[in-house]
């Protein structure tokens, strides 16, 4: 069976998902980075866009209505003692040294960017990466540095935007077989209750498969710049409850007769 129609069996069928558990470990491990593609498609496409035609609006707006900032050792500082909102068409900019603005407020506003205390948030198309400052040993940037750095971004498109789409590639990718190993985990407790006999690797190959459902989901969702609320909790339970149903499939051992 070809990826495609696996992918397209994974969505509404468990009984295909529980015959997955024999293919080769190499196959899934293909099919896990064809998932990773397709759900970070969305955001890639966005990021172009933005990176395309958003960059001079964003630098007008940093220069005439962000108040002055740093970073510095980590940490973001500015000339302002509450959070700073700007919003200009379907975006948004957010600036907060004090800490008060979440991870998932910059998730409820949709299209946003946003300067955090100690890390940097960009939110599109339904999905979030965060990226702390602390990752760039030595950062000492200023608000003149970034509008410096915008001019040097709008010249360096056609490298940036590859360079980009492959960062996040390799990132979720390894997000994804962190998830999918957890999930796994899950699963050893799933088929102990329900009385199966598999062991981990088949699990894991059957883990990859039940992933399949919520990330067609949240991607449209991306697709469709709509947020999801509790979106981390979704995907846990509708991938746990596909795998479940998956290892429900699976027939009983035999009982051994006196």
């Amino acid at each position: 069976m070809n990826i495609f129609k696996q992918f397209y069996k994974s969505i509404y069928s468990p009984r295909d998902i529980a015959l997955f558990r024999f293919q080769g470990i190499g196959k899934t491990i293909l099919y896990v980075f064809f998932l990773t593609f397709i759900s970070i498609l969305p955001s890639v496409i966005y990021i172009s866009t933005a990176l395309s035609s958003g960059i001079d609006s964003a630098k007008t707006i940093i220069k005439n209505e962000a108040p002055d900032f740093s970073i510095k050792n980590g940490v973001l500082s500015a000339e302002t003692k509450v959070p700073v909102t700007i919003d200009k068409d379907d975006f948004t900019i957010m600036i907060d040294p004090t800490g008060v603005i979440s991870d998932a407020d910059v998730e409820n506003e949709g299209n946003a960017f946003a300067l955090l205390k100690n890390e940097f948030v960009l939110s599109s198309g339904g999905r979030i990466d965060t990226y702390p400052y602390s990752m760039l040993e030595g950062l000492d940037i200023t608000k003149n540095d970034f509008l410096n750095f915008t001019d040097k971004i709008s010249g360096m498109k056609g490298i940036i935007i590859p360079v980009v789409s492959v960062l996040i590639y390799l990132l979720s990718s390894a997000s994804s077989f962190i998830e999918i190993s957890i999930l796994a985990l899950f699963g050893l407790a799933l088929k102990n209750l329900l009385g199966k006999k598999l062991n981990y690797r088949q699990l894991w190959r059957m883990a990859a498969y039940s992933e399949t459902l919520p990330t067609v989901f949240f991607t449209i969702m991306a697709a469709m710049k709509t947020s999801v609320p509790n979106s981390f909790v979704i995907n846990w339970i509708v991938a746990i409850i596909v795998l479940a149903l998956a290892i429900n499939e699976m027939p009983k051992p035999k009982k051994k007769a006196n």
